[in-house]
């Protein structure tokens, strides 16, 4: 049965998604990737909100094996951070970057005061699965390796899937991260039910696209039952970090975040699992706009900064 978004998307979340969707010619879907990625860079650009003026920003690289990672940090002036934000971008591994997701990161920095780490991992097609997971794993590692403080991870979309298949790898690890937060993530779950159904048409993004990102991500090939490809297959959930999760109801990834956080429950560890009544995919941009949306990136934000504490939110 498919949703009713008449009933379930307000007025303001509507207006957001007009927005979003003006950026968007009715060919886009016919678009190659170097023109996908000039369309979302634009809107991304007409979406930016500036920097809390206590905050400022460096871009630096971290050497991997055979490539550098760019990477963007933000400090809170006169903060004295407690622990560090790694933050990877949603896109579904083909678009966004740095500059993407470049306020988001600064307002995250402003409301915790930890430092924030944006990583530019490489994206398909050109850089297939698992380079992205690789560059993500190698900036943790890197941060791990420099800094006594704690990490939390944080993701949205893509980025959410990135920060756990880096939980799934490095648990037990002495310098694991502390928790992570992840925004709409989509974790590899089943396609043919739940919410991929239920919200298989849904705004801003449908199953078909998530079919086809995931195509385009693995090369044709069938990486599903890889964990760092779709975290859900991982048969052992045991040892995980503190998680909370934020899904967007109107969403066909929001039982990702469900079963992943069942699955972390049962296996003994901490999990919220958050599903945002009326919000859809990529919301994060509409925090500014859209009451209920600025309302989760709070929750967001109070979530990265109580388990980068070591404290555990409860409920959100």
């Amino acid at each position: 049965m498919s949703a009713d978004y008449s009933v379930l998307i307000d007025a303001e979340t509507w207006a957001f998604i007009e927005r979003t969707n003006s950026f968007y010619p009715p060919d886009a879907v016919d678009y190659t990737v170097a023109q996908q990625r000039d369309v979302y860079n634009t809107m991304c650009k007409a979406f930016f909100a500036g920097y809390p003026e206590s905050v400022s920003s460096a871009d630096r690289f971290i050497d991997a094996r055979d490539h550098k990672i760019p990477i963007r940090i933000y400090e809170k002036r006169d903060s004295d951070p407690e622990a560090v934000c790694l933050y990877f971008h949603g896109g579904g591994f083909v678009v966004g970057g740095l500059d993407s997701h470049d306020d988001v990161c600064a307002e995250i920095c402003e409301a915790t005061g930890f430092r924030v780490i944006s990583v530019d991992y490489r994206l398909a097609p050109e850089h297939l699965h698992p380079a992205s997971f690789r560059d993500c794993l190698a900036a943790f590692e890197h941060v791990a390796s420099i800094s006594e403080l704690p990490v939390v991870l944080c993701g949205d979309s893509a980025g959410g899937n990135l920060a756990a298949a880096v939980s799934h790898t490095v648990r037990g690890d002495d310098r694991q991260p502390i928790g992570q937060v992840l925004i709409y993530p989509g974790l590899g779950g089943a396609t043919d039910r739940g919410s991929y159904l239920t919200h298989a048409q849904a705004p801003m993004l449908t199953t078909r696209d998530t079919l086809y990102y995931a195509e385009i991500r693995g090369g044709g090939f069938n990486w599903s039952t890889d964990p760092r490809f779709a975290p859900l297959a991982d048969p052992d959930f045991s040892g995980l970090p503190d998680t909370v999760v934020i899904s967007a109801e109107c969403d066909p990834l929001s039982d990702d975040g469900r079963h992943y956080c069942q699955r972390i429950s049962a296996a003994g560890g901490k999990a919220i699992w958050n599903n945002e009544p009326g919000l859809v995919h990529g919301y994060l941009r509409a925090r500014h706009t859209v009451t209920r949306a600025r309302s989760s990136f709070r929750r967001i934000c109070t979530a990265v900064h109580l388990l980068g504490q070591g404290r555990w939110p409860g409920q959100l």
